[in-house]
């Protein structure tokens, strides 16, 4: 049986998941939800929206508090701080909203296909589920209510049940307990890369971007896969695979060889992520400034040779800087544009991660 209130907190969430779709662009911009990462549930602002609440009284009651009140009189402590403002106040409320939730509500607002997993291998992982009985078993897996209808149908048909002196007295063959099986779920396991220039004209701004944009990135992708694993490199002449929190806070000074990093991608995925089992994904953001052209190409060759045959999706979004020459975007366009598993992007303001994000996913891959 499902409750009014049921239907009501229901009701709710609709509501909210409908406001949350209306300021959506502008709510994966926003830098504190960062912050609350890693979470099972977000808090996250919500404006309009009222709890539901019980309302006492006669709505056409009238007075102020202190008697009889007119128009004009001052609700209150007289005493307040100065002039009240003239705009409407907007009511904010804090609602709780899972991963899986806003990455639903992002995927159905930028039409994303859910991702097909390749491979024909697929990993299992093992859980137990409760699906019966049996006579024997520990007194913590104990079945109480089957145990006390068989106790109490027993001393019934024995005749020693006494309606008036309700006991029942549990036998050994009264006991049943709960028994499980394993189940072997099919899992599709993936890794995600994130390749990130830190060189000097890499800033404080151009990071902030990376950030908000991996987060949705890598909640999209969680919710399509059960297993999924995240390995950071960051380069400026050299490569170096780092944590996730030194990924974001890491900043150096010196040029960009971009080669030094795909090199390293490479290395970890022959290393350990064969392709029959994983499914593989690749990002990488800079500012698209390189050391020299040829080195530019030398990334394209080892991307169309050795990476892309093993990759779900390679995506290259480019920030803006007012350091960077921009140039190694062209160079990508021009050597790797017949290859559909290849997307590219450009991010100048935070306004351009919903449109990027579309562009990484939409093909479902």
């Amino acid at each position: 049986m499902v409750l009014q209130i049921d239907k009501d907190h229901q009701r709710f969430r609709r509501i909210v998941k409908g406001k949350i779709r209306e300021d959506l662009r502008k709510f994966i911009t926003r830098s504190e939800l960062l912050g609350r990462e890693g979470r099972k549930y977000i808090s996250i602002p919500v404006r309009g929206i009222e709890i539901p609440h019980f309302r006492y009284g006669d709505n056409n009651d009238a007075g102020v508090g202190k008697g009889e009140g007119k128009v004009g009189d001052s609700v209150g402590d007289e005493g307040g701080m100065g002039p009240g403002g003239l705009g409407e106040g907007q009511h904010v409320l804090e609602v709780d909203v899972s991963l899986d939730e806003l990455a639903d509500i992002l995927g159905e607002e930028l039409k994303l296909p859910r991702i097909q997993p390749k491979g024909k291998h697929r990993l299992t992982s093992e859980r137990d589920r409760y699906s019966g009985v049996r006579q024997s078993g520990p007194e913590s897996l104990r079945h109480f209510k089957r145990t006390f209808r068989r106790a109490l149908r027993r001393q019934i048909m024995s005749g020693l049940y006494n309606p008036d002196s309700p006991r029942i007295i549990f036998e050994r063959r009264d006991k049943v307990y709960r028994s499980w099986k394993t189940i072997l779920s099919p899992q599709s396991n993936a890794v995600i890369i994130y390749m990130m220039d830190v060189s000097g004209s890499m800033g404080d701004e151009q990071k902030e971007l990376v950030r908000l944009e991996a987060f949705w990135i890598d909640a999209w992708l969680r919710r399509n896969y059960q297993g999924i694993e995240s390995r950071y490199i960051v380069h400026d002449v050299r490569a170096g695979e780092v944590d996730r929190e030194t990924f974001f806070r890491i900043r150096e000074d010196g040029g960009t060889r971009i080669s030094s990093a795909f090199r390293l991608a490479r290395e970890l995925i022959e290393s350990h992520y064969a392709p029959s089992e994983w499914n593989v994904y690749l990002f990488h953001f800079s500012d698209g400034d390189n050391s020299s052209e040829s080195d530019s190409r030398e990334c394209c060759t080892i991307m169309r040779e050795h990476l892309l045959p093993v990759l779900n999706l390679f995506g290259y979004c480019q920030v803006a800087s007012a350091y960077g020459s921009g140039n190694f975007i062209n160079v990508v366009h021009e050597h790797l544009a017949n290859q559909p598993a290849v997307l590219t992007s450009r991010v100048n303001t935070k306004d351009d991660i919903y449109d990027s994000i579309k562009t990484f996913f939409s093909s479902g891959r």
